[in-house]
């Protein structure tokens, strides 16, 4: 019995739509780094992009639990010496909220030049309800319940 491999020529790029009204930022990071991976598929091969496109609408009513509000920040460095910067996820939030779910999503794939592609174009985030690829026929990607 030989080990299956997925070859490039065999991947067919599914579109899924998320809603994340309501939803735990971490929950929804963490279930859409594995579709984007593709690894909700018996055919999930590490060095092949077999994942699926997916889009989140709705991403500036994200859910954050506990203090994270408050407490919460996003390091990034100037390249000068002492001159780090950090935003907090309120103000992220306000200005532009794709980024908190991007930099989530980030957050939650390896550190690949495959994964740097699945997000750049396989992962679409929008503030609002509405998103340009309805002729991509998205189908609606279940999340877990939470309650």
């Amino acid at each position: 019995m030989n080990t299956f491999s997925l070859r490039k020529e065999d991947v067919t790029h599914r579109w899924y739509v998320v809603d994340a009204a309501g939803q735990p930022l971490g929950r929804l990071a963490s279930r859409v780094a594995q579709v984007l991976r593709g690894k909700h598929k018996p055919t999930f091969t590490p060095h092949i992009n077999g994942g699926d496109c997916v889009i989140v609408v709705n991403a500036e009513q994200v859910k954050l639990s506990g203090r994270k509000m408050e407490q919460k920040r996003y390091f990034r460095h100037t390249g000068y010496m002492g001159h780090e910067r950090f935003t907090p996820v309120k103000v992220l939030l306000a200005k532009h909220p794709e980024r908190v779910i991007e930099k989530a999503v980030w957050g939650m794939l390896p550190k690949t030049t495959l994964s740097r592609q699945k997000v750049k174009q396989m992962l679409k985030v929008y503030a609002g309800p509405t998103h340009p690829h309805a002729a991509q026929q998205p189908q609606p990607l279940a999340l877990p319940v939470t309650a």
